[in-house]
């Protein structure tokens, strides 16, 4: 049998496995660790080593440009697509594309001016897009309460205040105050929605819970996004956003227990960039007491939501099918080697 003749035992003619869509959520690994390598990058002040945020953001980017590829490679179809964005679960959490976008092109930025504020102004120009679209479809279809989350948040106060925080970065604070002000807007409509939700069912489903983190995330985004604006000048509005901060933290506290007890699944992201973005404005305002416990506080701050953000991560490499790709990997050498060989 020659080098090019199929081995009897192998078909041509079966149709290849069709690769199964990454969901929209698998954007929050990037968006987790973008946030992680923020809250490294607002260490400078403290004495760490720079080069620790640099490989968080290589980190992070590398894992953004992945999945995207990821989601790509799956053979999407334009109707797919569309599909995807309108699914009511999960579609919200496409946002998560250029907003962890424009937090890497702002970071660009600081190494390639020209090529990051090119970035943050496409990144900017996919997420007012898609939240324009987010919001005419909530406006004319109903969705079941039971569907909604606190990802619901991710088109429009998230996909605002981080890019408020991106362009007053690249020195644009005139339009980064504009959509500061469309960030809190939104904040407060969806916010009073998803609340009236919460407390009035149905129950949320265990596998979105993680979601509320997303719900308390707002104060300690826009605190970011103001610190940047005004270049760390203290003030009434970060004095607002710490008090608002606390008050939505504070519940997480007492829900620790319920976190632990669910099965562990790539959802806990949902927990990461609320972690890295709190801990962020902590270290901000910390530098402003002038008190001797500040430093120390800070990082314990800092080694917090790096344990928190680590340990989501260490569990996440667990639900990698390490067996499967490598048995997979097996079978087809052995494939060819067969073609090849008989």
């Amino acid at each position: 049998m020659s080098a090019t003749t199929p081995h009897p035992a192998v078909s041509t003619d079966s149709p290849r496995p069709v690769r199964a869509r990454l969901p929209f959520n698998t954007f929050g690994i990037a968006f987790g660790l973008s946030g992680l390598a923020g809250t490294w990058t607002a260490t400078a002040g403290l004495g760490a080593p720079e080069g620790i945020s640099d490989v968080l953001w290589v980190v992070a980017a590398l894992a953004w440009i992945v999945t995207i590829v990821r989601y790509a490679a799956a053979g999407t179809r334009p109707r797919d697509v569309v599909a995807d964005l309108r699914h009511p679960v999960l579609g919200p959490f496409a946002a998560l594309v250029p907003v962890t976008g424009s937090l890497l092109s702002a970071r660009l930025s600081v190494w390639l001016p020209t090529a990051g504020e090119v970035l943050v102004w496409s990144a900017f120009a996919v997420s007012a897009a898609f939240g324009g679209w987010f919001i005419a479809g909530m406006l004319v279809r109903p969705r079941d309460p039971g569907t909604l989350h606190g990802g619901y948040l991710l088109p429009t106060v998230a996909a605002s205040l981080i890019t408020s925080q991106s362009l007053a970065t690249i020195g644009h604070p005139g339009a980064a105050k504009a959509l500061f002000g469309a960030g809190i807007l939104f904040w407060v409509l969806i916010g009073a929605m998803l609340l009236s939700r919460f407390t009035t069912g149905p129950e949320m489903p265990r596998p979105l819970l993680p979601t509320l983190a997303i719900f308390s995330a707002p104060p300690a985004v826009a605190g970011n996004a103001w610190w940047v604006i005004t270049e760390g000048r203290p003030g009434t509005v970060h004095e607002l956003l710490l008090g608002t901060m606390a008050a939505l933290l504070l519940p997480h506290l007492f829900l620790i227990r319920a976190y632990v007890r669910l099965p562990f699944a790539l959802g806990f992201w949902a927990l990461t960039f609320t972690t890295a973005a709190s801990a962020t404005y902590g270290v901000r305002l910390l530098s402003l007491t002038g008190a001797p416990w500040r430093t120390p506080l800070s990082w314990v701050v800092v080694g917090v939501a790096t344990a928190v953000i680590g340990a989501v991560a260490v569990r996440s490499l667990a639900l990698v099918p390490f067996r499967r790709i490598l048995s997979r990997r097996t079978a087809g050498r052995t494939t060819e080697t067969a073609s090849v060989t008989c």
